[in-house]
């Protein structure tokens, strides 16, 4: 009797997969009903609703009381908070590196150096310098994602693409510098040394990078964009509106100053915000009487201007509309509904694993393994499942890392083969989920759906394939430190 309760306990594959099947019927309703809209709310009652669903079958059927599913949500939501503070510090840079003419800047130099038909090219190598450089994708997107987004949209390009070579710029940065914390994570589950990971990542990652390039150069030529008259009409418009200045540029230098310091994301995103924030009060004159267009003396502006442009919504008035969008910004506040999404998402993935829903389907998965081909493509298949589950790119390299680690060493592959395979899926892959937290950051900060840039995603989308191709044709698979020949 025992035995048939504890069977009782356990989830079937169906059971554990009801709760992502109503996600994505949802989502898929909701993408034809809302849009670009489906953020904005709809996205979050799929969230809740597939949760609540999650949570009544694991405690009518699986026996599980709510203090365990509650337990699993903020223990989700631990691990998953910095992101939250992350996010908020990246609209407060966003806007006050905009307002003080950062961003402006950035754009117009941009336009005047770099020609169309290289640009997407340009933006997917600059990223990836500038991800390498900070060890963060979101720092990279948030800052010179987001004026490179920008400038693109004044060259003509669709915003996917643009979306697309910046996000594979950034992940690739992220992914081989060894100060990303995902590169980090990825290589201490394994246990394996970070410098011996990153450089069995550059097996796989240099032909991903080779495609990705081609694929952007040659779309560069193809895709139509402004005539080099309205790009020197639109920097002369820029000019009228923005003091523009390289001096300005300093500000970035500070930020990549503060980083290469190591000091903490969060101090350094938001002392960067705090400087932009001053430096527009003596830099943009004009920006700055249109927010303070009430109150009395000099110190009320000195000290009103900053803190609405690090903290809310602020309109601009140009006389362009181009400039009008560029020069509004939401601060902080702007990423309230951001906020919103990703503890909806921390909800559904703790409730995910605390059933014990995640590792049902994990385990039929491990049943196919008898190779170095089977092995790889588990872990990667599982790690995307995770990640379309957990939503978190974080617990999707720690989970299948745990989980596949005695795999690897019970067949003689060495740890290094596992730790490369958790971040050409894991990591890259998360920015491409509606509802992971990753890509709900990034489609807030560059303002372009997740749905619409995915397709573009070229890094991202083929880093997990030339993963499994390289191990199927036996390219340097390590076994006991030595390469094999071995699918």
């Amino acid at each position: 009797m025992e035995k048939n309760i504890s069977d009782m306990r356990k989830p079937t594959i169906f059971l554990a997969m009801l709760p992502v099947i109503i996600l994505v019927v949802i989502l898929s309703v909701g993408v034809h009903l809302f849009g670009d809209e489906l953020t904005s709310g709809p996205s979050q009652i799929a969230l809740l609703t597939a949760s609540i669903v999650g949570a009544l079958v694991a405690m009518i059927y699986l026996k599980i009381p709510w203090e365990k599913l509650e337990e699993g949500m903020l223990d989700n939501l631990s691990k998953t908070g910095s992101a939250i503070f992350i996010l908020l510090m990246i609209g407060a840079l966003t806007a006050s590196w905009t307002l003080s003419g950062v961003v402006p800047t950035l754009i117009y130099y941009g336009l005047k150096v770099i020609h169309p038909s290289v640009f997407l090219l340009v933006i997917f190598v600059f990223t990836g310098i500038i991800s390498i450089m900070a060890g963060s994708s979101w720092t990279t997107i948030g800052t010179i994602g987001v004026a490179m987004l920008s400038a693109g949209e004044i060259l003509g390009f669709h915003p996917g693409w643009l979306a697309g070579a910046i996000i594979s710029g950034a992940y690739l940065g992220d992914k081989l510098s060894p100060l990303s914390d995902t590169t980090n994570l990825s290589a201490s589950v394994s246990e394996v040394n970070l410098y011996s990971h990153i450089r069995y990542l550059m097996i796989t990652n240099v032909p991903t990078f080779i495609i990705t390039a081609i694929v952007f150069a040659v779309v560069g030529f193809m895709v139509p964009s402004n005539s080099q008259l309205d790009v020197e009409e639109q920097c002369a418009q820029i000019a009228s509106t923005f003091n523009i200045s390289l001096w300005l540029l300093l500000i970035p230098g500070f930020t990549i100053f503060l980083i290469f310091k190591k000091i903490s994301p969060y101090i350094t995103l938001f002392l960067s915000a705090v400087v932009g924030a001053a430096v527009a009060l003596f830099t943009q004159p004009e920006i700055i009487s249109q927010i303070t267009t009430y109150g009395e003396g000099e110190l009320f502006r000195y000290i009103y201007a900053p803190l609405k442009m690090l903290s809310s919504q602020v309109s601009i008035e140009t006389g362009n509309e181009m400039l009008n969008e560029l020069a509004s910004t939401s601060g902080m506040g702007g990423m309230m509904n951001t906020v919103w999404l990703i503890l909806c998402v921390v909800a559904f993935g703790g409730i995910m694993e605390a059933a014990g829903y995640i590792n049902v389907v994990t385990e039929k998965m491990t049943r196919f393994m008898t190779s170095a081909t089977s092995l790889v493509s588990s872990t990667i298949g599982t790690c995307i499942f995770c990640n379309l589950t957990l939503s978190d790119q974080y617990m999707s390299i720690l989970l299948p890392g745990k989980m596949f680690s005695k795999a690897f060493k019970d067949n003689g592959y060495e740890p290094e083969l596992l730790s490369r395979s958790l971040q050409d899926s894991a990591t890259v892959t998360s920015v491409l989920i509606p509802w992971n937290t990753c890509g709900v950051a990034q489609s807030s900060v560059l303002g372009v759906p997740t749905l619409v840039y995915l397709p573009y995603c070229i890094f991202n989308i083929i880093s997990p394939i030339i993963s499994i191709i390289v191990v199927a044709i036996g390219y340097k698979v390590l076994k006991f430190g030595k390469p094999i020949n071995k699918k």
